[in-house]
């Protein structure tokens, strides 16, 4: 028979010893902290210019170079999907696994225990104990204790001996593995979280208003297929006030597939659209200068009903029911006004403050002309009394979508529920024992109470005295 190689036994028995040290996990914790706060802060994905900005500023224009060109070559830029965060999660998750494995017998002895009956001198070792005196026997205050005991939650075994009447029992055992729960959510959101960045998608895609793809991007320029087709219909933004602040900007989109409109639905900036696994956020937006728009213009005349018309610059149109001829001349996305000269001018290829100049003839003859802006109702009335409303310039904007697709966010939630499971085993129940011991005479029992939590000592040890005092006020 061969003898067992006690130089392997060391090695495994120092691996082991290794990976279930407190201070390992103390460590990789800090680091994981630290590198997570350090990819918080360094924008991930993203073009250089923007982190070297970055660095110029903490670090100053000299030394930002170097110390971007340093943090690329460390993967800083792209940290959640490089081989070394990987491999922190990887090794925390195995400290965490291996600590609950080795201390994972001790708690099982200690949950499947079976509690026996103890002697009288015992009861007053316990940090938890107290003495009752009660009238009347044994036999006439049993009922009550069992009650009590039923009251607190406990399920008790029924022991005589010399003593005297004795109950004991323990609730709550299973609470001692709640640790090790809340460590198995760790891992489970975890590995969601190493599946999605290894698996899945998070990528990018701008649509003008009024154009299709079946493909999203991203930031390298690579493609991924969807399987079905998303269009933009319309995007719209809010401002607040008089101000160029955006209150709110949203899209509204359609996903078609072979030919057919399957769903559509408008979304902003946290509330998606989601389907078949891909989540589309709306992330930005922007202008589309080169494209000819249309004009969408909401024409009340005069006593009429409104009409809605569109139009690219340049085109002419009629209002209704009348001979009254008009003519979209100019647009400017961003219209202010000269404050000496008061000449009118386009401050931004945004959409900030959309605007169109029209202008009016009947019979050939000019009637009257101006700017008519989206964002002042005032603009909209004319001279005569119909109302002219600039509802868009559809197709000079587009909007910026960011498109996920991640096979372990299920895992993540589950993980999720699983930890709130956890600590409210860890934090709000624990493992309770106790023991009564009933002895007396004819007219008077007295009653020992003992008892055990592995925590929560004082609001136990509160429970118990208020349930047993309710028996000395009774009869």
């Amino acid at each position: 028979m061969e003898k067992p190689d006690k130089n392997n036994n060391n090695i495994v028995e120092k691996v082991w010893k290794f990976f279930t040290s407190v201070k390992l996990a103390a460590a990789l914790i800090l680091t994981i902290a630290i590198t997570s706060i350090a990819g918080t802060v360094i924008e991930q994905q993203t073009e250089p210019a923007k982190n070297v900005k970055l660095f110029v500023k903490i670090f100053g224009a000299k030394l930002a170079p170097s110390i971007y060109s340093a943090s690329d070559a460390m993967g800083l830029m792209d940290m959640y999907h490089s081989g070394w965060f990987t491999g922190l999660l990887v090794l925390f998750c195995a400290n965490l696994i291996i600590c609950s494995i080795d201390r994972l017998p001790k708690i099982s002895r200690l949950v499947n225990e079976e509690l026996s009956p103890m002697e009288e001198p015992s009861f007053k070792k316990f940090s938890i104990h107290k003495e009752y005196n009660l009238q009347g026997n044994i036999k006439d205050r049993v009922e009550d204790i069992l009650k009590t005991l039923k009251s607190l939650g406990f399920k008790t075994v029924e022991h005589k001996s010399a003593d005297g009447l004795q109950f004991y029992g323990q609730k709550w055992g299973i609470s001692r593995y709640a640790v090790y729960v809340v460590h198995l959510s760790i891992v489970l959101i975890l590995l969601g979280a190493v599946i999605g960045v290894k698996f899945g998608f998070n990528g990018y895609l701008s649509l003008p208003e009024g154009e299709s793809s079946d493909v999203a991007y991203t930031r390298d320029g690579k493609t991924q297929p969807l399987g079905f087709t998303v269009r933009c219909d319309d995007f719209n933004v809010d401002f607040y006030n008089d101000t160029d602040m955006p209150k709110e900007y949203k899209s509204w989109l359609s996903i078609h597939e072979n030919g057919k409109e399957i769903l559509s639905q408008s979304i902003e900036v946290n509330r998606p659209l989601k389907y078949k696994g891909y989540a589309i956020y709306q992330a930005s937006y922007g202008p589309v200068t080169d494209k000819n728009a249309l004009i969408i213009l909401r024409v009340t005349p005069s006593g009429g009903k409104t009409e809605t018309m569109s139009m690219h610059v340049g085109d002419s149109f009629k209002i209704p029911g009348s001979t009254i001829e008009g003519k979209a001349k100019y647009f400017s996305p961003a219209l202010a006004f000269n404050k000496e000269t008061k000449e009118p001018f386009t401050y931004s290829e945004m959409m900030n403050n959309p605007a169109v100049y029209l202008e009016f003839k009947k019979d050939g003859k000019d009637l009257y002309e101006g700017w008519v802006v989206k964002r002042y109702p005032k603009t909209w009335d004319m001279p005569d009394g119909n109302k002219m409303e600039l509802v868009d310039y559809w197709g000079y904007q587009y909007t910026g979508l960011q498109v996920r697709n991640d096979p372990g966010v299920w895992i993540v939630y589950l993980g999720c529920l699983t930890m709130l499971l956890g600590l409210y085993g860890a934090f709000f129940l624990s493992h309770r024992k106790i023991w009564v011991l009933l002895k007396g005479t004819k007219n008077q029992t007295t009653v020992m109470v003992a008892a055990t939590t592995n925590k929560n000592r004082l609001s136990f040890e509160g429970v118990i005295y208020r349930a047993f005092e309710m028996l000395t006020v009774q009869r």
